[in-house]
């Protein structure tokens, strides 16, 4: 289901010249249309795609996945005057869902490692300071941390930090997942290798055919941007246009250096 249907942007011209405006991609910015469950925005490092995607987040009120609402947080201070000036078209407005950046993945997992590590020293402390009493008195002590251990566990499957990072990042996604959601993923293919990424085609497609989910990914991988029936929306072009897969830059580049590596590598 496509929630979002576009964002607009008036920009005044006396703005024209400051970060993020200044980016030819955001600069010649009137209506961007989501015309498809599934949008990967593309483009060189610099081109605007993941500003916009932040400044979306900040607009929509999405939570970062983990974690709690954007606006305490200081990296995005810079898109903060892209995303006031956005308005954002909803054909049903949902809270669901979430924003993710790779960094507040890892950020999270460490977070967790944290937690863990501070309820199973709360559950050693409670056998120590309980040495001596009843086992019922030991049990009701620790029956708070054990349950917030077991939720961890029920939720994640698991420590995260102990398994790949492809791995643990797919779980994480499954477990943070709702329904009828809009879901921001700025670079997801980071911690995913190519194998974990078809994974991850393949849990999008369940999300979108059987739950409703909106999804727009900033993205640099020719693997993700496969997903069959995607717009994928050129941020090295401005204004920005949409492009087909094949007419892709990223990918051309990909299926030629595949074809032919030493070809390229000789000029190195």
């Amino acid at each position: 289901m496509i929630h979002l249907q576009s964002i607009q942007l008036n920009l005044p011209p006396e703005q024209a010249e400051v970060f993020p405006f200044h980016i030819p991609a955001i600069r010649s910015l009137t209506t961007l249309a989501f015309t498809t469950p599934v949008t990967f925005l593309v483009g060189e490092n610099g081109s605007g795609k993941s500003s916009l995607l932040e400044a979306l987040a900040l607009a929509a009120g999405s939570i970062v996945a983990g974690s709690s609402e954007l606006g305490g947080d200081e990296s995005l201070n810079g898109v903060k005057p892209l995303a006031h000036r956005l308005k954002l078209t909803w054909s049903k407005r949902t809270r669901k869902g979430f924003f993710l950046r790779s960094e507040d993945y890892f950020g999270y997992v460490r977070r967790l490692a944290r937690m863990r590590q501070e309820l199973e020293r709360d559950l050693r402390e409670v056998d120590t300071d309980y040495k001596g009493r009843s086992q019922y008195a030991r049990d009701l002590a620790s029956l708070p941390y054990r349950r917030e251990l077991h939720d961890l566990n029920h939720q994640y499957g698991g420590d995260l930090d102990s398994r790949s990072h492809g791995e643990s990042f797919l779980s994480f996604f499954q477990a943070r997942f709702v329904p009828d959601g809009l879901y921001l993923l700025d670079e997801p293919e980071a911690p995913l290798s190519p194998l974990r990424q078809m994974s991850l085609i393949a849990l999008l497609k369940t999300m979108v055919n059987d739950h409703n989910a909106q999804f727009i990914i900033a993205t640099h991988s020719p693997i993700l941007m496969a997903f069959p029936g995607a717009t994928i929306l050129n941020f090295d072009a401005a204004p920005i246009a949409s492009v087909a897969y094949d007419d892709l830059e990223h990918v051309r580049l990909t299926r030629d250096f595949l074809n032919n590596p030493a070809q390229f590598l000789k000029h190195l």
